[in-house]
């Protein structure tokens, strides 16, 4: 069985904080391309390239009219994320309440 790529990996996606820019920016609605890179120092072809990444893992998608794209943000991929995390939460509250008994009793 072949592992998918790594750009298709949530995680490795929102590694970038140029993509978490990205995602921040879809949040408000669909949108250009050109419009999403303004606030960026950055060509459109770099830009292109991370919402690739973003659209391989699933958490973007595109519309196409006409000559132009749009790119819109499907966040059910980041339930992965949450999930993930979900399971240390109670870890590091046990932890930090064990500390906590720790300090109090010396």
């Amino acid at each position: 069985m072949s592992r998918p790529a790594a750009s298709a990996d949530v995680f490795v996606a929102i590694a970038d904080p140029t993509r978490r820019a990205l995602l921040d920016q879809l949040r408000i609605g669909e949108q250009p391309v050109k419009q999403l890179a303004e606030p960026f120092a950055m060509s459109l072809p770099a830009i292109s390239q991370h919402l690739q990444v973003l659209c391989e893992a699933g958490l973007v998608q595109i519309r196409k009219a006409g000559r132009q794209r749009f790119y819109r943000l499907n966040p059910e991929p980041l339930k992965q994320v949450s999930n993930w995390i979900a399971n240390y939460e109670q870890f590091w509250q046990d932890k930090l309440a064990a500390l906590g008994n720790y300090l109090e009793e010396n």
